[in-house]
């Protein structure tokens, strides 16, 4: 009920639209009705480098190696559960005020710089958070390079390589860092800060938010790790629930956190399975288009987001509702349990940006090192 009256609040307020029906990917839930979205008014542009007068495009974004997935299964492989870590355990806004007071504004003007001369990096660095956190937690093990020792590192997994980006910002940062205050700044809280701050600039400073630090860098990194911890494009409602709960997240962030695929590209691999499907509830004329665009040598690159494929923004809950989103995953936030907050994602203005920073903050918690198990890394690329 209460639901209910939050619904017709809010269809009051955005005036008469039309219904449209949708139904949950992962399991048949009872029918359920949602307005379809009002349009809103165009936002103003950002100051930086403008958007192409060109339409976005479904030709290939730029050839690079593909990333194949395993075909999904039936049964997808359990998550090795991790030690969620509440941001309370030794981290805080402002750590590095006295030992470095600069750390955190230098990194963000390296970001700047990485995103107005390509803002698909700064795509790449928000997942690039993502993609640390939820392996080994929180510790810039993703940035370890292969060594006689450990050939396999997080960054040559499946679900890493060669699609992985950001990795030469990172490296810039951090030689600031190292000259400005050796030794004292994290590599783990230099990839937490570059994800804020990339998310900062590439949503024309509406996600706007304070991040704790205080992190170690680890010195485990397994490719054998990034397939069972990192949620599968291909999974469904459940499988995704289960991976973000072992991470200490709940649906809710699940749904919140979705909404980084405003930007960026995949490879056509990645949702290979909607393609052939013939029972895909993929919009007909973007299955069309993505068709044709995939039907390429190799495994080419679409951009996630038609409408605003450069902008970090609340679009991508209106394709989830239209039926416009590239993987198994996106479409599985249709469902009965998580369509609502996708709907109210789309309706109130600065919520879903309001919502992705706390989810960000959250998830910068998971798994978090200390002096006891962890170390600050001279270069982050390797162990000291």
């Amino acid at each position: 009920m209460a639901k209910l009256a939050v619904l017709l609040t809010l269809l009051a307020l955005v005036g008469s639209v039309t219904c449209q029906g949708y139904t949950g990917n992962a399991s048949p839930p009872t029918p359920i009705t949602y307005p379809s979205p009002p349009s809103l008014s165009p936002s103003t542009p950002p100051t930086y480098p403008p958007p192409s007068s060109n339409p976005p495009s479904l030709a290939p974004v730029s050839p690079s190696p593909p990333t194949t997935y395993p075909p999904p299964s039936p049964t997808p492989p359990s998550p090795a559960p991790a030690s969620p870590s509440p941001p309370s355990l030794g981290l805080r806004v402002g750590y590095y005020s006295s030992s470095c007071p600069k750390a955190e504004q230098i990194v963000k003007d390296t970001v700047k710089n990485a995103v107005y001369t390509n803002r698909g990096i700064g795509a790449g660095l928000v997942r690039l958070f993502f993609h640390d956190c939820f392996v080994e937690g929180c510790d810039a093990s993703v940035l370890l390079d292969p060594t006689t020792a450990n050939s396999r590192p997080e960054k040559l997994g499946v679900p890493n390589f060669p699609s992985l980006r950001g990795f030469e910002v990172i490296d810039a940062a951090k030689a600031a860092l190292e000259s400005a205050c050796p030794g004292v700044v994290s590599c783990a809280d230099v990839v937490a800060f570059a994800g804020r701050d990339a998310a900062y600039f590439l949503s024309n400073a509406n996600i706007d938010f304070a991040m704790p630090a205080g992190r170690y860098d680890g010195r485990v990194s397994l490719a054998d790790e990034t397939l069972t911890n990192l949620p599968s494009p291909f999974a469904g409602l459940d499988q995704l629930k289960k991976n973000f709960a072992d991470k200490g997240l709940d649906a809710d962030d699940m749904v919140t956190l979705s909404g980084a695929h405003s930007i960026g590209v995949s490879h056509c691999s990645s949702f290979s399975d909607r393609l052939a499907s013939t029972t895909s509830d993929m919009d007909a004329a973007l299955k069309a288009n993505l068709t044709r665009a995939c039907n390429r040598t190799g495994d080419p690159t679409v951009v996630q987001d038609l409408k605003t494929p450069d902008k970090l923004d609340n679009q991508y809950y209106r394709n989830v509702l239209s039926r416009d989103v590239l993987f198994t995953s996106d479409a599985a936030l249709r469902s009965s349990e998580t369509g609502f907050s996708v709907f109210l994602n789309v309706v109130i203005p600065g919520r879903w940006e309001s919502k992705f920073a706390a989810a960000m903050v959250k998830m910068g918690g998971i798994g978090i090192k200390t002096s006891a198990n962890g170390e600050i890394r001279k270069n982050c690329r390797l162990v000291n």
